[in-house]
């Protein structure tokens, strides 16, 4: 469930919000969508996959972070283990909120029932004189960037189809204790359809900014080893 509720001084001066890194606090989740915008960052960590978004149709680019449902191999005790948390579940549990009467202004919400926002001892949000702290100037810009991301990434994933660029993609797991996993319902980067294009086509991807986050997309997949890794050592630990 979630309760999300423009964000204000006057209602949420006393709000805390939770930093810690923890499953019960809304990180234990597979994956998390990521933006083209973010992807230099995303690909130092993790991989890099697309998929159909079934109540829409649209096409999103999300980061991996498990194999199965609610497993994140980035999450220990001593929290997240990557220098980079995507913005998507960075900003969390905040959120940006339209105009209702479908005018192009953004505000900044917050999801009332997220674990994050039930905090007893984390983050202010605004400080005594109903001011934005620092941590919530933090958040605002990146929930700018996220918004911004998604705004454009529309245009991203037009051309990744248009050119046939995406491919099914699926990944057979062989794990050290003998069990078999498998990793179905993605797309990747098709990199022989990619290597084949012509002249005006790559110019056209070089020109709208689109090329370097493809490459990107298609660097990020040599993270499945270290993905495949995490997986082992947490078997030895489970």
């Amino acid at each position: 469930m979630s309760r999300h509720s423009p964000l204000s001084s006057d209602t949420h001066k006393t709000l805390r919000v939770s930093r810690a890194r923890k499953a019960e606090l809304g990180d234990a989740e597979m994956c998390c969508l990521v933006v083209p915008a973010e992807f230099r960052e995303v690909q130092a960590h993790y991989p890099i996959v697309f998929q159909k978004d079934p109540s829409q149709g649209s096409m999103n680019a999300v980061a991996l972070f498990g194999f199965t449902r609610g497993e994140n191999l980035f999450l220990n005790a001593r929290g997240w283990d990557a220098r980079y948390v995507p913005l998507a579940m960075d900003t969390r549990p905040f959120l940006v909120g339209l105009d209702r009467d479908g005018g192009s202004g953004a505000h900044v919400h917050i999801d009332l029932d997220h674990p994050r926002a039930e905090a007893k001892t984390g983050e202010r949000v605004f400080d005594e004189a109903g001011e934005p702290t620092p941590f919530l100037q933090a958040m605002t810009g990146k929930l700018g960037r996220l918004h911004e991301g998604y705004q454009a990434s529309r245009g991203f994933f037009d051309a990744l189809e248009r050119h046939e660029l995406l491919e099914p993609f699926s990944l057979e797991i062989s794990l050290d204790d003998g069990s078999q996993n498998q990793l179905v319902g993605f797309q990747t980067i098709n990199e022989t359809r990619l290597q084949s294009l012509d002249a005006a086509a790559t110019a056209e991807l070089h020109a709208t900014g689109y090329l370097m986050p493809i490459f990107m997309a298609v660097a990020s997949l040599s993270n499945l080893a270290d993905l495949v890794g995490r997986k082992n050592e947490s078997l030895v630990h489970a």
